[in-house]
């Protein structure tokens, strides 16, 4: 079993306006209100590339409710850990510009993050966790690598996608996959890159540190995947840009879920990029058709062999 950890959910509220005044009455155009967290990205996407998976994390309240029964109508598992506060709201604003106001998120009691710990205490060896996103601000510094240890302890495999101290922490422990894109990898080893190929000894610095593979998303760039036998990296794909939120989470779901088949890591990117690709031309998550529609014009190419 696939299992996705999402520390600090949300529903994601999508507001147009043709124009946006600050002091002034602003009319929508239109509003669309989603699930949103970056491990319930990678289970959406998983369920529509026919894997299955179970979504843990913090839930609480109506918009809690709200997650729940959208997931209920993806047929999507989930046992999420129920806390008393309400799940945070995130305001995507689209004018001219795109404009966030993101939620801090629930106060998560010591009580509640017990209970996700008995959740993952109960995995086997057969399973995956992808742990995705940013923490509650009342959940403590570490929190993820307790997770890990738990996970660990079970000889399942993880994947993390976060950023900064959690992920160079967690590289010690062999992730199966880490996914920074050029910018937080460059914040990560506090460095800048003026080409794609000054990348490269960093993307394999992660492995040296501990993860198994590792994706590099790189926007209009493509992507990178370092493995102990070379670097690889994807074409970029031609259709108009309509969304960011949710391409890398979409990435993971498409290598993940490919990995699971095939253990194959050329094949899984593959899938990745056109997972996260599809999502990228698509207005909410992409869809399974798009995703067959854009997997043959992914092309890979080995850059390097070691």
């Amino acid at each position: 079993m696939i299992y996705t950890v999402t520390l600090n959910p949300s529903i994601d509220y999508i507001v147009h306006v043709d124009q946006l005044t600050i002091g002034a009455v602003n009319r929508m155009k239109n509003d669309l209100k989603l699930p949103g967290g970056k491990g319930i990205n990678v289970s959406r996407i998983l369920r529509r590339i026919d894997h299955n998976s179970t979504a843990l994390g913090f839930i609480g309240g109506f918009t809690g409710d709200f997650i729940n029964e959208w997931m209920e109508r993806e047929t999507i598992k989930t046992n999420f850990t129920t806390v008393a506060d309400d799940t945070r709201i995130n305001i995507k604003l689209k004018a001219h510009e795109e404009t966030e106001i993101n939620g801090q998120g629930p106060r998560v009691s010591a009580d509640e993050m017990a209970e996700l710990k008995k959740v993952l205490a109960n995995l086997t060896s057969a399973d995956i966790v992808v742990l995705s996103g940013s923490k509650p601000a009342s959940v403590p510094t570490g929190f993820y690598q307790e997770l890990i240890e738990i996970i660990k302890a079970q000889n399942a495999a993880f994947v993390i996608d976060t950023t900064g101290a959690d992920l160079m922490d967690a590289l010690e422990k062999n992730p199966l996959l880490v996914k920074p894109n050029n910018h937080e990898l460059a914040e990560l080893y506090q460095t800048t890159f003026n080409s794609v190929e000054d990348i490269y000894p960093f993307g394999q610095r992660l492995l040296d540190e501990g993860a198994q593979h590792a994706l590099v998303s790189m926007a209009g760039d493509g992507a990178l995947l370092f493995t102990k036998d070379g670097i690889y990296r994807s074409n970029v794909l031609k259709r108009p840009v309509k969304n960011s939120v949710g391409a890398g989470d979409s990435m993971i779901a498409g290598f993940v879920g490919n990995f699971t088949k095939t253990q194959d890591p050329v094949e899984a990117f593959k899938w990745g990029v056109a997972c996260g690709s599809a999502t990228t031309f698509s207005d909410d998550l992409a869809t399974a058709k798009f995703i067959q529609e854009l997997l043959p014009e992914v092309q890979i190419t080995q850059v390097k062999s070691f």
